[in-house]
């Protein structure tokens, strides 16, 4: 990738920063139809000022001039929106199916650090998406790669990492990134532990086998080091408790093969949602992995996509083919076929009990790739499940940067923020599955 910005600088006389790859000087992006974030009316024939790393204006043709010297980049017949946010990947996966293999082959590997976090990450900002929270890995490889894209040594989005998750107990031979709880002072000092380390989520799942004084404990702890925590929504009682106990968003739409969430459920969450007080309860249904698993294991063109193995080692990419061999038989998915009915509506359950909801797809898990999955769930929920385009895109815009509290500086394209920008060439709300072509991803004022 960086060799892709140096081909930038050379074009553009753009230069390199110590920290690593940063424009200088003004850019100018002219002519395309501007969505902002805010919901608003779009602007057409918008320009769009970039200042280092940062926007310094936003207008139209008509009323914002160019600077003189202004590298100027055409947006003539594209829609120009902020860059997309998943709210829910793991670097730390790569679509292998069996998660057995690859914790043992790879999870205290230096590979995972060095090779395949930077492919995802890489991947994921050439698909758009300029910003993630990555919920779900060892702490320090999670450290590591988070910075070192900070620091512009390595492309990718900028990452909002939970390092391992915490819960009643680890999986068997997965303790180095999932940590166990045992008490109260456990609970308390493990969040600590992570706090100190600089992740910036807390992840919580199997919240419903903990004791309730220790959910009580890592959310309370998690809050008092400023750290949202999001949590597993998979099972009923995940749920009741993390409401209970102030989680800050859930994840995945859950309950198996259930119909629908119980009244109680229900009930508990529109009361949460009318506490305006203490923001918006946030939730993220990465639901079109699950939409999406018949087709795939009927028609398996995506699975040859070489765009997936963009920076993968060939043994790796190898290994994942391998265990792709034959889709149809994968354990992991074997209940979707009956879950598939359920879930438009637990969608709309959950939006009809007023939770502000984000685009987030579990980017990682089996099949489910980091080229491709931001905009697969952003065509579900527009064309399966008939959400506004306009709603849609502040999804994986706008209200994941309000979640993570930094939408004074992302998720949206105004004066004074920094300049996370994508183009997509025709109009994305009118046809949103253009998002799978991204023709122009700037990311902090950089061209990539």
């Amino acid at each position: 990738m960086l060799k892709h910005i140096l081909a930038f600088v050379v074009a553009t006389g753009l230069g390199l920063g110590a920290a690593g790859a940063q424009s200088s000087g003004s850019i100018a992006l002219v002519g395309g139809r501007l969505i902002d974030g805010f919901g608003g009316t779009p602007l057409d024939r918008s320009v769009v000022l970039i200042e280092g790393e940062r926007i310094k204006a936003v207008g139209t043709m008509d009323s914002l001039a160019v600077p003189a010297g202004a590298t100027v980049i055409s947006t003539a017949g594209m829609t120009v929106l902020p860059g997309l946010w998943d709210a829910h990947v793991h670097t730390y996966l790569l679509g292998h199916s069996d998660y057995a293999h690859w914790d043992k082959t790879y999870g205290s590997s230096p590979r995972l650090a060095k090779q395949i976090m930077p492919a995802a990450a890489h991947q994921l900002l050439l698909a758009g998406i300029t910003s993630a929270r990555d919920l779900g890995a060892p702490l320090e490889a999670s450290i590591e790669v988070r910075d070192r894209i900070n620091r512009g040594e390595i492309p990718g989005p900028t990452l909002y990492v939970a390092g391992p998750f915490i819960q009643h107990a680890p999986y068997p031979g997965t303790d180095y990134f999932r940590w166990g709880v045992n008490g109260v002072d456990d609970a308390r000092n493990k969040v600590r532990k992570l706090a100190a380390a600089g992740v910036d989520i807390i992840k919580l799942i199997d919240q419903d086998l903990m004791q309730e004084v220790e959910v009580k404990a890592v959310i309370e702890e998690a809050h008092a080091h400023h750290l949202p925590v999001v949590a597993h929504a998979h099972r009923i009682e995940e749920i009741r408790r993390g409401l209970k106990y102030g989680a800050d968003c859930f994840e995945h739409t859950g309950l198996a093969t259930a119909p629908g969430y119980p009244d109680d459920i229900l009930q508990l969450i529109a009361e949460r949602s009318a506490k305006g007080n203490l923001g918006p309860l946030f939730w993220t249904p990465t639901i079109s992995v699950l939409y999406n698993y018949e087709y795939l294991r009927d028609n398996a063109m995506q699975l040859d996509d070489p765009a997936w193995q963009l920076d993968v080692p060939p043994d790796i990419v190898a290994d994942i083919k391998a265990s792709l061999r034959h889709p149809g038989q994968l354990s992991y998915f074997q209940l979707v076929p009956l879950r598939h009915p359920t879930l438009e509506n637990k969608f709309h359950q959950l939006q009809h009990a007023g939770v502000v909801m984000l685009i987030g797809t579990d980017s990682g898990v089996p099949m489910n790739f980091h080229n491709t999955s931001t905009w697969q769930e952003m065509d579900t929920w527009v064309n399966r499940l008939g959400v506004d385009p306009m709603v849609t895109i502040r999804a994986a815009t706008y209200w994941p940067a309000v979640q993570m509290k930094v939408d004074k500086d992302y998720g949206s394209l105004s004066d004074g923020k920094y300049a996370d920008i994508i183009a997509v060439k025709g109009d994305v709300l009118r046809h949103i599955d253009l998002l799978q072509h991204v023709n122009l991803v700037i990311k902090h004022g950089v061209r990539y």
